[in-house]
């Protein structure tokens, strides 16, 4: 297992930056996972650590040791990507030994390992079957057995689960978790997905235009984002801009113009990002955090409204309210059952609970 250490990374193809001062510690053993939209340089960045790319600038480091010009071969790791790059004339057999025998392994070590690897991801019966004729999700696995038998410091992964259908990539999440948890190796992931992100992950690094946005775990990145793209990007929520107008050591009281009421926030960390007084500012509050009743709701931090859009999903129903006819918010409840959805046309009150309220700057350009 090793660590990884990106120094001020940044990775320029002509004009156009890809990544831009990236600092990354990545400690030994972790799920660590490279969040955001196509384009933003997650994948790029896969590839410094893989060696497929060498840094414009800074340097690229396992457990201190520097790799930045180092080629693939001779990194010792071992590389998912999304397409699997299986070879499809091959079998499972061939297809897994084929790292150990670039690597001159006797036959007998080879057989071994091989089938050590399948049964842990539990193909040991396929072992002699064409790769052609196996499942996306069995062909998946292979990819997977093939990066592990080579015994790897770091297991990187490309997008693995987007070729897959909804259920099958569920299952396959649990697959990599359980194989990551076995053998402890110290695994990067990158995927657009959120919920990948938020179920596997140790830490997550949020991108957008080559700037690493932010780095936290799960519930710090989902709980506490710290601007108004990772408020959007991961999860749902509900942005309004505000303005300050005071402040005591208990609270902060905002001001949307569209609203008819101040909205007071909790003056802590969890509430109040860092932010500078030039910056914009938005309230995010999350649709589960927001109540809604048909009946008098006291208390600071309440609206009237009219709900106009009510959405099933099966789990939860969204329920979409208009507030003063020009503020329209989100809110999401488990299903309890039909009685208990709201129709449109409701008149409602709405409570925007002032510890569930994350005041954010708008992100940089």
């Amino acid at each position: 297992m090793s660590t990884v250490n990106l120094s001020t990374i940044t990775k320029q193809f002509g004009s156009v930056t890809a990544v831009k001062e990236l600092n990354l510690l990545i400690n030994e053993g972790e799920f660590f996972t490279f969040l955001g939209p196509s384009g933003c340089g997650k994948t790029t960045t896969l590839r410094m650590i893989a060696g497929f790319y060498y840094p414009t600038k800074g340097k690229v480091l396992f457990n201190d040791k520097d790799m930045t010009t180092i080629p693939p071969e001779k990194r010792n790791t071992g590389m998912v990507f999304q397409n699997y790059a299986l070879f499809p004339h091959m079998t499972v057999f061939e297809n897994v030994a084929f790292g150990l025998k670039v690597r001159k392994l006797n036959r007998s070590e080879t057989k071994k390992r091989v089938e050590d690897v399948l049964q842990k991801v539990r193909l040991e019966q396929y072992i002699e079957r064409q790769v052609s004729q196996l499942s996306g999700g069995q062909q998946q696995r292979v990819a997977l057995a093939r990066a592990l038998v080579i015994e790897p410091d770091i297991l990187l992964l490309d997008e693995p689960l987007s070729n897959l259908d909804a259920r099958l990539r569920d299952e396959m999440r649990n697959e990599i978790l359980r194989l990551q948890r076995d053998y402890g190796i110290t695994t990067i992931y990158v995927t657009h997905d959120q919920v990948e992100a938020l179920t596997m992950s140790d830490r997550i690094a949020v991108f957008n235009m080559g700037v690493c946005q932010q780095v936290g775990t799960p519930t710090e990145i989902y709980n506490e984002p710290v601007n108004d793209f990772v408020a959007e990007f991961i999860g749902e929520t509900n942005l309004l801009p505000v303005t300050i107008e005071e402040e005591t050591e208990k609270e902060k009281v905002y001001r949307n113009n569209d609203l008819d009421t101040s909205i007071h926030v909790n003056n802590s960390k969890v509430n109040i990002a860092f932010y500078q007084e030039s910056d914009e500012l938005l309230m995010s509050i999350r649709p589960e955090a927001v109540q809604i009743s048909k009946e008098d709701i006291s208390g600071e931090n309440v609206l009237k409204g009219e709900v106009i859009l009510v959405q099933f999903t099966g789990a939860s129903v969204h329920t979409y309210v208009r507030l003063n006819n020009e503020v329209t918010i989100r809110t999401t409840d488990l299903n309890e059952g039909p009685s208990t959805y709201l129709t449109e046309g409701t008149k409602v009150n709405v409570r925007l609970p002032a510890n569930q309220i994350r005041v954010i700057p708008k992100a940089r350009k």
